[in-house]
C-alpha cells in the first residue's frame, strides 16, 4: 500500500500494520523526525498528519536521512514504551544491507569496537581509542554475502543502536559504505549507487499484542541496479519492486 501526503511529496509504503503499530519503508532524503535546524517534511510529520499528533506515540527508532528501509512507529502510548524497551533490551533483531568498497578477509565475524565522536569533525562518530568524549560499547555482527569485483554486498545486524555505527564500524576496518559522503569522502559513486548505500532490509520484532513479527523492506528503485548485481541476496530478501 502506498500513502502519499500531498503537502510532503513523498510516497510512504505500509509494510506492516496492526492496532498498535505501523512500518513503513522510508526513502532515503527523507529525515525520520525534526533536527530543529531545518523546516523539510519529516517522516514524523506524515505519521502525526496520518493518524493524529495526540495519540502518545511516534517514532520508536531512527534511521539516518540517506538510508532507505524499514521504520517503525508506534500508535499509542503502552505500544510506544514497549517498542522503546524492546529495542533498549536488544529484543529487536536488525538486518542491514551495505554495499561496501571491497570485502574484508574474514567473510564472517564481530566489529565491536567503541564509539566516540570524532575529535576532526563534530558530525562525524570514530571508533578510534581517542575518540572524543565518552566512548560507548558498539556491536555489529556482519557476513559478507557477495562480491564484484572491487565491491561486496555484506550483511550486518547491529547489536546495539548508536549513531551512524554501521557507518562508523566499516570505516574501522577500512570498508566503507559506498558514497557514504561523511566517512568515504572523495570516492566516487559506483555500482550505480549516488546515495549512501545502506539498506535498512529487516527487523525482525515483539509486538505489544503478544507474539513477534518479521518485516522486510523492498529495494528502492535507486539501488535496484546494485542489488541486481547480487541475485542470490535480493531473492533471500524479496528485494523486488513487486513486494
Amino acid at each position: 500500500m502506498l500513502i502519499e501526503n500531498a503537502d510532503m511529496g513523498n510516497k510512504l509504503q505500509i509494510l506492516y500494520e496492526d492496532a498498535d503499530i505501523v512500518a513503513v519503508a522510508k526513502p532515503a532524503g527523507l529525515i525520520t523526525h525534526s533536527d530543529g535546524r531545518t523546516e523539510e517534511e519529516t517522516a514524523e510529520d506524515w505519521f502525526k498528519k496520518t493518524y493524529g499528533a495526540e495519540t502518545g506515540g511516534g517514532y520508536v527508532h531512527r534511521l539516518d536521512r540517506d538510508t532507505s528501509g524499514v521504520l517503525v512507529f508506534a500508535k499509542n502510548l503502552p505500544a510506544y514504551e514497549f517498542l522503546r524497551k524492546a529495542f533498549h533490551d536488544r529484543e529487536v533483531k536488525k538486518t542491514y544491507l551495505a554495499f561496501t568498497y571491497g570485502a574484508p578477509k574474514e567473510k564472517k565475524g564481530v566489529i565491536d569496537f567503541d564509539i566516540g565522536r570524532s575529535r576532526q569533525d563534530f558530525r562525524l562518530r570514530s571508533a578510534q581509542p581517542k575518540a572524543k568524549g565518552r566512548l560507548r560499547e558498539a556491536l555489529t555482527r556482519y557476513e559478507v554475502v557477495g562480491e564484484y569485483g572491487e565491491y561486496a554486498l555484506m550483511k550486518l545486524m547491529p547489536e546495539t543502536g548508536r549513531t551512524h555505527q554501521i557507518r562508523v564500524h566499516l570505516k574501522a576496518i577500512h570498508h566503507p559504505i559506498v558514497s557514504d559522503p561523511l566517512y568515504a569522502p572523495g570516492r566516487e559513486p559506483a555500482i550505480g549507487i549516488t546515495r549512501l548505500g545502506l539498506h535498512a532490509a529487516q527487523l525482525d520484532l515483539p509486538l505489544p499484542s503478544g507474539g513477534r513479527v518479521t518485516i522486510t523492506a523492498p529495494a528502492p528503485e535507486d539501488l535496484t541496479a546494485a542489488f541486481a548485481l547480487f541475485p542470490d541476496m535480493a531473492e533471500t530478501f524479496a528485494l523486488s519492486q513487486s513486494a
